[in-house]
């Protein structure tokens, strides 16, 4: 508390990048507009970064006026590493499956068709685009199969 009681926080404590927009959080709560859920960087004592989830309210004395405002944060920096990472695995995944050499199709549960890769389109001659979203034993099943073939899928 005492290395840092008295600082700037947005000049000692706040990444170039965010310190407009940080200004301007706490410049708002300062005349009476409280913000929630601001995700802000902060800079350790070690100089790491961590990303804080910010409510920014103003704090006024007894008498009802604006002294200061209040900030309450949660750390929300392993939240955001779990999501990047989930995002990287997702696009890996996804590459995968395009890039394949194999046929890969997807649908949902009212089989419609919702994914629909490369090697899949080069076989049928039909795009992603033209089969994304239409029945897929119904529109590209031959009728001799279509009921067994709804069987599997169901």
């Amino acid at each position: 508390k005492d290395e840092v009681f008295g600082k700037n926080l947005v000049d000692e404590y706040i990444s170039d990048e965010f310190r407009e927009s940080v200004r301007q959080v706490l410049d708002d709560a300062l005349h009476g507009q409280q913000t929630d859920n601001y995700q802000v960087p902060l800079f350790t004592k070690h100089g790491d970064r961590v990303e804080v989830l910010l409510n920014a309210t103003t704090r006024v004395d007894a008498a009802g006026t604006i002294v200061g405002v209040v900030g309450v944060g949660q750390d929300i920096t392993a939240i955001n590493q779990s999501q990047a990472e989930l995002t990287r695995v997702a696009n890996d995944l996804q590459l995968l499956i395009e890039t394949a050499n194999a046929p890969i199709f997807g649908i949902n549960a009212e089989g419609r068709v919702n994914e629909w890769n490369r090697k899949m389109a080069a076989i049928t001659g039909f795009s992603k685009d033209e089969v994304f979203g239409k029945d897929l034993v119904d529109e590209y099943i031959s009728d001799e199969f279509r009921e067994s073939v709804r069987q599997v899928l169901d």
